[in-house]
């Protein structure tokens, strides 16, 4: 049987498919690339049974259940937005995404360090927005709709292989990371095209849970990632 009844549009590449969806939704957001740079670590934990699918096909592959769910914690060792700096600052993420990563129609909540100055809380949105360009560009494409921002007391813990998210009641999230045939090492991908970098730790839920903006969510020994982030903006 021919192809012939099947709409132009769904024989396009699923990134043209995107473009062609986003460019006309309400709620995307425009670019305004500029300067900044982020350094420091990213971990996650999320609602995939096994480890996360979507790192070695690119978000192509479905997520275990169909759905993916996640809470992420971005630790900012050193950075800056149109030189403010960023230093030291945290942030939590809440993402909600109904298929395939690479399909869109992110929904995210974004919770921004108190301490943050209201420049850098404004940079910190627009880069977590896609709207600074650079490698979250994307983002403007994949986030259909932000749920919500507020500042918050974000407090991030790395010790040795663990690795905790506390945002008041709203999210409490540990994880740790899954040891290998070497115990002292952790399984890793490597050399990966992932959008976070190219090496990714595989991890497990601990003690996770999410509540708010009517989401209860818990990850307990579900898939968690780890991965050394070295981000930057279009514009030197």
């Amino acid at each position: 049987m021919t192809d012939k009844t099947r709409a132009p549009a769904d024989r396009l590449p699923i990134s043209q498919r995107i473009d062609q969806r986003m460019d006309s939704h309400p709620l995307r957001r425009k670019k305004n690339p500029t300067s900044w740079a982020i350094k420091g670590e990213l971990f996650l934990n999320c609602s995939c049974t096994v480890f996360c699918p979507c790192v070695v096909s690119l978000g192509v592959h479905p997520p275990t259940e169909g759905y993916c769910q996640a809470w992420m914690a971005i630790a900012i060792d050193e950075g800056h937005f149109e030189g403010e700096p960023l230093d030291g600052l945290n942030v939590g993420l809440m993402v909600d995404i109904p298929g395939r990563m690479s399909e869109g129609n992110w929904r995210v909540a974004a919770y921004v360090d108190e301490r943050a100055t209201q420049k850098a809380y404004d940079g910190i949105l627009k880069i977590f927005s896609g709207e600074a360009g650079g490698t979250t560009g994307l983002f403007t494409m994949l986030v259909s709709e932000i749920i919500g921002a507020e500042r918050e007391k974000v407090e991030i813990v790395r010790e040795g292989t663990r690795r905790g998210l506390y945002i008041g009641r709203k999210i409490q999230g540990e994880i740790e990371m899954i040891t290998g045939k070497d115990p002292d090492q952790p399984v890793m991908i490597t050399n990966s095209k992932y959008w976070m970098g190219p090496n990714i730790i595989a991890a497990r839920g601990v003690k996770s849970k999410v509540r708010d903006y009517g989401r209860v969510w818990d990850f307990d020994g579900r898939s968690g990632e780890i991965c050394a982030i070295d981000w930057k903006g279009p514009k030197p």
